[in-house]
């Protein structure tokens, strides 16, 4: 139970104190990220802290937060600040171990070079956003706006037909554990196995530089996603949830 009194103050743009006798007692912070979503953390173990950071923080747009699923106190007290799920996504461990599945008739599978790597970003983009909505990728994987968004193509993989970009797979490698950021492959060119041989390719390739396993998440409403890594052998290891508020939901 909390005894003495606390102040929020907001330290910066986006970026909130809870103060007593002088000592930090919580921090709020607020991070927009490049398609326009903030995502709000806090950083405190006293409920009622977290209740007027939370609160403090509001404002007239939408807010976001990723919890892990399990961990059920910070799930509560995000739901008592006005926030309710918005999508699951399970997160995955990828066994590397090569599968050599065969490569789809008239596809290659190599290396990105950046102006092609750009246009079949954009389009495999805007076709998602047409049908199930951007919304439904991960959540670190963000939009390219204006051409801004930084596109490293060493990062990536790519299908190959009639010298056309047709499918990519991008992979984080600066992380204790490989990440597979986005596997994706134009409309058109689906249900050909594709993905599957991507996929094959790439962590073909990590196992011959020393790693294991790799991760990946997928939101859970994506069941041609879920198949695909299912098929790989890929093994469940929890789910986290996007929750989100809207204007005039604050506690």
């Amino acid at each position: 139970m909390d005894t003495l009194p606390f102040t929020i103050s907001r330290v910066a743009d986006n970026q909130w104190h809870a103060i007593e006798n002088d000592l930090v007692v919580g921090r709020g912070h607020a991070a927009r990220r490049l398609d326009g979503r903030t995502f709000l953390s806090i950083d405190t173990w006293r409920d009622a802290v977290f209740g007027r950071l939370a609160a403090a923080m509001a404002t007239d747009q939408p807010q976001y937060t990723v919890v892990d699923e399990t961990d059920h106190n910070l799930m509560t007290n995000w739901v008592l600040a006005g926030f309710t799920t918005s999508r699951r996504e399970a997160e995955f461990v990828v066994p590397t171990a090569p599968t050599r599945a065969t490569v789809p008739s008239g596809v290659t599978i190599t290396t990105a070079t950046e102006t092609p790597l750009r246009e079949l970003d954009q389009a495999i983009r805007d076709e998602i956003e047409s049908t199930v909505g951007w919304h439904t990728m991960p959540a670190e994987v963000l939009p390219w706006q204006g051409g801004t968004r930084p596109i490293d193509p060493s990062n990536y993989t790519v299908a190959v037909r009639d010298d056309r970009y047709v499918g990519l797979v991008r992979v984080a490698t600066m992380t204790r554990r490989p990440r597979i950021g986005l596997v994706a492959v134009l409309a058109a060119e689906q249900r050909h196995g594709i993905g599957r041989a991507l996929l094959d390719h790439v962590l073909d390739g990590l196992h011959s530089w020393g790693f294991e396993a790799a991760t990946a998440e997928v939101d859970e409403t994506n069941t041609a996603a879920l198949a695909l890594f299912e098929g790989l052998g890929a093994r469940r290891t929890g789910s986290s949830l996007e929750l989100v508020r809207r204007p005039g939901k604050a506690a």
